[in-house]
């Protein structure tokens, strides 16, 4: 009779669905890489490519090409609009919709880098 000694326990772990989009989502918010998500999650890169494919076949993940140019045009506001009188020097508000359907309202004069950030992370919310 053999005697057989187990070393490593296997690590095989299950993940829900929501559980995968919520660490998909992770990925380029605050400049985080695919491979810092990982690392923080103790998974490989690989596992977070796969769960996105598999999360577009489901329909659960937004697929490619979320990102495009579309054209703006801003509006004065009006003089009667109501509320406190404002001087020339104030800045307008710009209302962005996405193509899921969120919105995004910011100053006109909002930086470059901060104005990415926050489409990146309403995109992938």
């Amino acid at each position: 009779m053999a005697v057989l000694e187990v070393l490593n326990v296997e690590r095989r772990r299950r993940w829900s669905d929501a559980a995968k989009a919520s660490i998909l989502s992770e990925v380029g918010i605050d400049g985080w890489t695919v491979s810092d998500v990982a690392r923080r999650h103790d998974v490989t890169r690989q596992h977070l490519y796969q769960w996105r494919r598999d999360l577009r076949q489901k329909g659960v993940w937004p697929g490619r090409g979320g990102e495009a140019f579309v054209a703006v045009e801003l509006l004065p506001v009006p003089a009667d609009a109501g509320g406190p009188a404002t001087c020339e020097a104030s800045t307008s508000e710009v209302t962005i919709i996405l193509g899921n359907g969120r919105q995004l309202r910011c100053r006109e004069t909002i930086g470059d880098a901060e104005l990415s950030r926050l489409l990146r992370v309403l995109g992938a919310a």
